[in-house]
C-alpha cells in the first residue's frame, strides 16, 4: 500500500514517488516549474495560496504546495519511519 503525505488542504501525495523538496524561490527552480507548466506537468495543490514549496516527482511531474518544505519533509521522514517500524526493520 502507498504512503501518502498530506501537503495542506487535504491534498497527498505518494511518498515513495517524491524526489525532492525544494523552496520555489531560487531562480534554477522557478525555471524548472515553468517549463514544467509549458509541458503540463504541474499539480498546483495551493489552493490559491502563496506556493511555499515544490515538490519533484519521479514521474517527471511537480507538485506545488502552500506548506513549508521543513514541515513536508518532515512528514515525509515521519512516513518512511513507520513504514519501516511496520515491516520490523531497525532506522
Amino acid at each position: 500500500m502507498a504512503a501518502l503525505v498530506s501537503i495542506g488542504f487535504g491534498n497527498y501525495v505518494n511518498a515513495q514517488k517524491v524526489t525532492a523538496v525544494v523552496n520555489p524561490d531560487a531562480a534554477p527552480i522557478k525555471r524548472m516549474v515553468q517549463n514544467a507548466k509549458e509541458q503540463h506537468h504541474v499539480i498546483d495543490a495551493t489552493q490559491g495560496r502563496r506556493t511555499k514549496s515544490v515538490l519533484v516527482m519521479d514521474t517527471e511531474q511537480i507538485v506545488l504546495s502552500a506548506m513549508q518544505p521543513d514541515t513536508i519533509a518532515r512528514r515525509l521522514a515521519a512516513g518512511s519511519m513507520s513504514e519501516q517500524e511496520m515491516k520490523g526493520e531497525d532506522a
